[in-house]
């Protein structure tokens, strides 16, 4: 009876245990990352912001991605030819199924196109506008033709806003598709919760190499001790925008593993150049002598990043390294105030979403100017809000982030200085002929010196005009429990978690 018993208590432990076991391996089947902030839409062409990008990324494919050196790379097409320099012919992966059971033919990429240039894709027309037609040729080939050289275009195919629909999902869901997405991507959308966390799951019949856990959850937690503070419980696998604040705490945890790396972005105080009295050049150049924004930088980001010297992040093709850094000149700006006859003082708004390092940019900004005679109230939205106040043009001036998710400069500066984009992702409301002429010669060179040339003085006139005040060059610093493994922080802004897995 006593050996029976012992046996049933051995056999017990041993149903708890593998029990155990069997939880914790289903838990390693769910990635838990948290962002920032929620995404907007998972319409690729609806919005160019990042969370939005992070998980197209995951729903969708391409017909080219970003290789690990940035040069694009076969994705959804098998192969392509440059026919000539506006001619660009594409081969297509056979048998590739969308969420939805239908094959992904020619017809796609054609309607993904023609979509993408139309009023639906105002926030991504830089990346699109200057393709002329898409042919079919057969359902696996396709032939793109340009309206005029436009040297990034294979680089502009790797962007989100190229990931290939499917007509009947899209035409079913309507307006609403943006909370339906269907792609041919790694991943199913299975749910939303709005303000809180989007839910994919593994999409078994994708073409390509599969992820290794089933279940894919990115949570948004503004707060940014919040999500350290989660990712120190094992709540979360991988937590983004680790902050200044932060950096030493995840560092010393031997739990997990801290991952940083310099990014493609700009973080920039913009001024609304179509609103007086900023639309006067002088004014706008005031406000940035006003500004210590070296001293801005350093005493926000603590060794993270740097000040930056010009739009165009260090990282991307013709960027200027060698600018002296800004100085403050609190005089200049006073003269330059007085010629341009504005009353003082001159009450103005900064807007700033909720991360915590640009709240407290605004603070120290608000300070400086004041003691030009510009009284700054600062008013903090919600990511969502925030986007879509900045299109009603009523802002005064605001800090934003703006990454070239595609490392070329023409889409470092096209989609923020030039006038097409106006309310669409040029905030700024700046308009200059001679910028766009310059940014449209750009796009066409061949890359060279005589490109390069163009792009340094395209950057010195920006400069000149001042619809920025330049804050800050970020990096991504990214926490992780120390089990993940194959998760590299992206220079984009948005990371790729299909090649994670748990050791």
């Amino acid at each position: 009876m006593k050996r029976f018993t012992k046996l049933a208590l051995l056999a017990a432990v041993f149903a708890v245990f593998t029990g155990m076991c069997a939880g914790a391996a289903l838990a390693k089947d769910t990635l838990i990352v948290a962002n920032i902030y929620d995404a907007k839409t998972l319409d690729p062409i609806a919005t160019n912001e990042v969370a939005t990008s992070g998980m197209c990324l995951h729903v969708y494919d391409n017909l080219l991605s970003l290789g690990a050196d940035g040069a694009p790379v076969p994705q959804l097409a098998e192969k392509y030819e440059i026919i000539d320099n506006l001619t660009y012919k594409f081969n297509l992966r056979k048998g590739v199924k969308f969420h939805n059971g239908e094959e992904m033919k020619a017809a796609d990429v054609k309607y993904t196109f023609e979509r993408a240039k139309s009023p639906a894709g105002a926030s991504i027309r830089q990346y699109v506008d200057d393709i002329n037609t898409v042919e079919v040729i057969d359902d696996y080939t396709v032939v793109f033709k340009m309206k005029r050289p436009f040297t990034p275009f294979l680089m502009a195919l790797t962007h989100t806003c190229g990931s290939i629909l499917n007509k009947k999902a899209v035409e079913a869901a309507g307006d609403n598709y943006g909370m339906n997405p269907v792609g041919t991507g790694p991943f199913k959308f299975k749910s939303w919760a709005k303000g809180d966390r989007i839910t994919l799951e593994r999409n078994e019949e994708y073409w390509g190499k599969k992820p290794a856990f089933k279940t894919l959850v990115m949570r948004a937690i503004p707060e940014a001790t919040n999500r350290t503070i989660e990712l120190e419980s094992g709540a979360i696998d991988i937590a983004y925008q680790i902050t200044t604040n932060d950096l030493k705490r995840v560092q010393e945890n031997p739990k997990l593993a801290l991952m940083r790396v310099v990014d493609n972005s700009t973080t920039y105080m913009g001024l609304n150049c179509s609103k007086a009295p900023f639309d006067n050049p002088k004014v706008r150049k005031a406000v940035s002598l006003a500004l210590d924004t070296v001293g801005i930088q350093k005493a926000v980001w603590r060794g993270v990043g740097k000040a930056p010297v010009a739009p165009i992040a260090p990282n991307i093709l013709y960027a200027i390294k060698d600018a002296k850094p800004h100085v403050q000149d609190v005089e200049a700006a006073k003269k330059l105030l007085a010629e341009a006859g504005v009353k003082l003082p001159l009450n103005v708004q900064i807007w700033t979403n909720e991360r915590k390092e640009r709240i407290d940019m605004a603070t120290i900004i608000q300070s400086q100017l004041e003691e030009v005679g510009i009284k700054a109230e600062i008013k903090v939205l919600e990511w969502g809000a925030y986007l879509d106040g900045l299109k009603q043009k009523t802002h005064d001036m605001f800090i934003l982030g703006w990454v070239a998710s595609v490392p070329d400069p023409e889409f470092a500066v096209s989609g923020v200085f030039h006038s097409s984009m106006v309310g669409s992702t040029n905030f700024s409301y700046f308009v200059n002929p001679d910028v766009d002429k310059m940014m449209e010669q750009g796009k066409a060179l061949p890359n060279g010196p005589e490109r390069e040339k163009l792009y340094k003085d395209l950057q010195e006139k920006i400069d000149s005009l001042t619809p920025w005040v330049y804050l800050h060059n970020d990096e991504q610093i990214c926490g992780t429990q120390k089990n993940i493994k194959g998760f590299q922080p992206s220079p984009r802004g948005y990371h790729v978690l299909t090649n994670v897995s748990f050791e």
